[in-house]
């Protein structure tokens, strides 16, 4: 069901209670004839500054989310798009892959966008493997992110995760904090850059560094945004975001 403002599609955005860029981000993305609808899955405890906490802070999430799915569903949506990633790519390939039968089982059988599906289309798209990748988590998550990666062919050449100490303060790292994290990542066997971590505001500071490397470097939440336009037949090619959303 769409309404006046949204003939194309309603989308039902699932995020944490502790994002702030992912609205932020994927309306400066918007394009006519759609909408985005928020459902926030209720974080009670933001810490994220070990290991532990990270996966505690997950584990939460997950037995939250289903109140957040249901808010949403109320406003007759047509597609899922998932506003925080960490969760879907938890378990690598297989972990993705089941991610995604949950929140179907849960919406009554919409089709989704994850985070990991969104990064796999990227790669596929782009036809790489040897990839660099920086994320806002702990050592557990981003072996999470690269188990991903791995498991789908690619090669990660290397990874740098900021340790955000919570789930809120990852949206206070800055732009110039961003690209840099990209260049440490940057070598001349990468062939693709790719960020995690949806409240990392990271699709300007990728677009600008597409320039200064001249490879491709891709933000989750454009990724997102590109796989959940391009999955519901939405063919609008964006500029300021870099060649995924501009191209392809």
């Amino acid at each position: 069901m769409v309404g006046h403002l949204a003939n194309r599609a309603q989308f039902g955005l699932i995020l944490p209670s502790t994002n702030t860029s992912v609205e932020a981000e994927f309306n400066r993305m918007l394009v006519p004839g759609v909408s985005w609808h928020s459902g926030r899955i209720f974080a009670a405890n933001p810490d994220l500054s070990s290991n532990e906490s990270m996966v505690a802070f997950l584990e939460e999430l997950r037995v939250e989310i289903k109140r957040a799915v249901q808010s949403v569903l109320h406003a007759k949506i047509d597609y899922l798009v998932m506003g925080m990633s960490a969760e879907t790519f938890w378990g690598g390939k297989n972990g993705a892959e089941e991610f995604v039968r949950f929140m179907g089982d849960l919406s009554g059988g919409l089709g989704i966008t994850t985070g990991a599906a969104a990064c796999g289309k990227v790669i596929e798209t782009y036809g790489v493997k040897r990839i660099g990748i920086i994320t806002p988590y702990q050592e557990v998550g981003d072996q999470q992110v690269v188990d991903f990666f791995t498991e789908i062919g690619c090669e990660v050449k290397a990874i740098y995760g900021m340790r955000c100490a919570t789930a809120t303060s990852i949206s206070e790292v800055g732009k110039e904090e961003v690209k840099e994290a990209f260049r440490r990542v940057d070598g001349p066997e990468v062939e693709l850059l790719i960020q995690a971590g949806t409240n990392l505001l990271a699709g300007e500071a990728a677009a600008e560094m597409e320039v200064e490397l001249g490879k491709p470097v891709v933000a989750i939440n454009v990724a997102t945004v590109w796989h959940a336009y391009r999955s519901n037949g939405i063919m609008d090619q964006i500029k300021g975001w870099g060649s995924l959303l501009e191209k392809y």
